[in-house]
């Protein structure tokens, strides 16, 4: 990508979240709908934009509802965009977030667990030095 579709690609981020923050009106999005990134192509004819939704069970409706309202959005969002043609704005689920925080549950559990073991294990050897 080119700095200028980068640059195009953030001003539509943030555009797009706060249009999304700002609420739609649209009952079907629900939950906490996260812009994580866009990606521009280099005619700047489409913006693919990544989105996560927790919980879970809202993803598929809210992804709908913001396909639908993807026409809405893109008006919302042209006083924002400095671009002669105004990208055609297209949604798809992005399960980063939810990776990220499966990975760090992970993480927490483990360390959690090694916290224990080497709790019983100092116990263990004070207790075998008290009976020497």
């Amino acid at each position: 990508m080119s700095i200028r579709t980068d640059k195009i690609a953030s001003v539509i981020r943030h555009a797009v979240q706060d249009v999304i923050t700002r609420g739609l009106g649209d009952p079907r999005i629900r939950g906490l709908v996260s812009i994580t990134h866009v990606d521009v192509t280099p005619d700047l004819a489409e913006a693919k934009v990544h989105v996560s939704v927790l919980p879970q069970k809202h993803e598929d409706l809210t992804m709908h509802g913001l396909q639908d309202a993807a026409g809405h959005i893109q008006h919302e969002i042209a006083p924002a965009i400095t671009a002669r043609r105004l990208p055609r704005l297209r949604f798809v689920k992005d399960d980063s977030l939810k990776k990220q925080a499966l990975l760090d549950a992970a993480l927490r559990d483990g360390r959690a667990a090694q916290t224990e073991l080497d709790g019983a294990a100092a116990q263990s050897d004070e207790s075998e030095g008290t009976q020497k």
